[in-house]
């Protein structure tokens, strides 16, 4: 498959990738970044190729208001998502969280050019896995009930997504593709780090897709901003977080409002976030700074080491002891 794009009145390719159709798991990976700094363009792309799959992370804001024009050639299925922070809220004092608004989808693209319109003043956050037919079709079974209509799209050949609107981007979504972006591998382990971390997103793209609500109605304008300044507070002071009652006083939204609006927005509780964010950090404490179990209890906010060893296991299925 050839996937390329440009942007319309500049020379300059963002990315031309021959890549194999066929899915060759010991295939090398190859690493690549593309920085544009120059009015109107403000864009750094990081790159991943290997048999059967591209992967690119990008950062963008334009002066002006520009289209970017990509072409595939031979037939492709992508992972997209999109983050974008709108100008009227990069004035606001409120905090706001480096994705902001956010979209995602699965698509089936046979041989195709498209544009889209990249807006002026508006911060985006891009993250696209394009796999060959066959790299999808070996991560996920063809005959496979999660993606049944899919699939007899897919085998008519026409362009098609997966749910005819794009939906909201769940927390650990955001997690595993946080997780591939600051991945310090190299090599065959960062190919192997990359093909599990994107079959754990398709995971959560085809439940989301096939259960869940492309929006919800609970969570309209301001209170948008208000959910992601509780998400930015938790995430600063997951060790000791305040209350719910703080928080909801602290972000000026209501308890019911907090509770329900965090769970439809970022699909997780406030306490699921709270442990998530915790276990992360400790398996972080304790595989990277190597600390020991006693103090990695006290570092994420537990008063035992007992409490803290169950609630590790719960959450990974091995006690902390085990990694070590």
């Amino acid at each position: 498959m050839l996937i390329k794009s440009k942007i319309d009145g500049h020379n300059d390719w963002l990315f031309i990738e021959d890549i194999p159709d066929s899915y060759t798991p010991g295939y090398r990976l190859a690493e690549k970044q593309v920085a544009i700094k120059r009015s109107p363009v403000f864009m750094v792309n990081q790159q991943l190729t290997t048999g059967g799959l591209f992967v690119m992370h990008s950062e963008m804001k334009f002066d002006e208001a520009l289209n970017i024009q990509t072409e595939v050639v031979g037939e492709t299925i992508t992972s997209q998502f999109i983050f974008y922070r709108q100008s009227q809220d990069l004035g606001k004092k409120q905090p706001n969280t480096l994705y902001g608004r956010s979209r995602h989808n699965i698509r089936y693209i046979p041989s195709t050019i498209e544009s889209h319109l990249i807006r002026e003043d508006v911060e985006y956050t891009y993250f696209l896995v394009v796999l060959s037919k066959d790299y999808y079709f070996n991560l996920i079974d063809r005959h496979s009930l999660l993606h049944e209509d899919f699939v007899k799209e897919i085998e008519r050949g026409e362009y098609t997504s997966f749910a005819s609107e794009d939906f909201f981007v769940t927390m650990e979504m955001r997690r595993v593709i946080d997780d591939m972006i600051s991945c310090r591998q190299h090599g065959e382990l960062k190919r192997i780090h990359t093909e599990a971390r994107i079959l754990e997103l398709l995971m959560y793209q085809l439940e989301q897709l096939n259960h869940g609500s492309p929006e919800p109605e609970q969570v309209k304008g301001d209170d948008v901003t208000k959910l992601e300044h509780a998400r930015q507070i938790l995430g600063e002071r997951f060790h000791h977080p305040p209350t719910q009652k703080e928080l909801s006083r602290e972000v000026m939204l209501n308890e019911f409002k907090l509770r329900r609006g965090f769970k439809e927005y970022f699909g997780t509780t406030v306490y699921d976030y709270i442990t998530r964010l915790r276990m992360e950090h400790a398996r972080h404490l304790l595989l990277e700074e190597n600390r020991p179990i006693f103090e990695v209890a006290s570092l994420v906010g537990f008063s035992h080491q007992n409490n803290f060893s169950i609630a590790f296991k719960k959450y990974f299925g091995i006690p902390p002891s085990d990694l070590k």
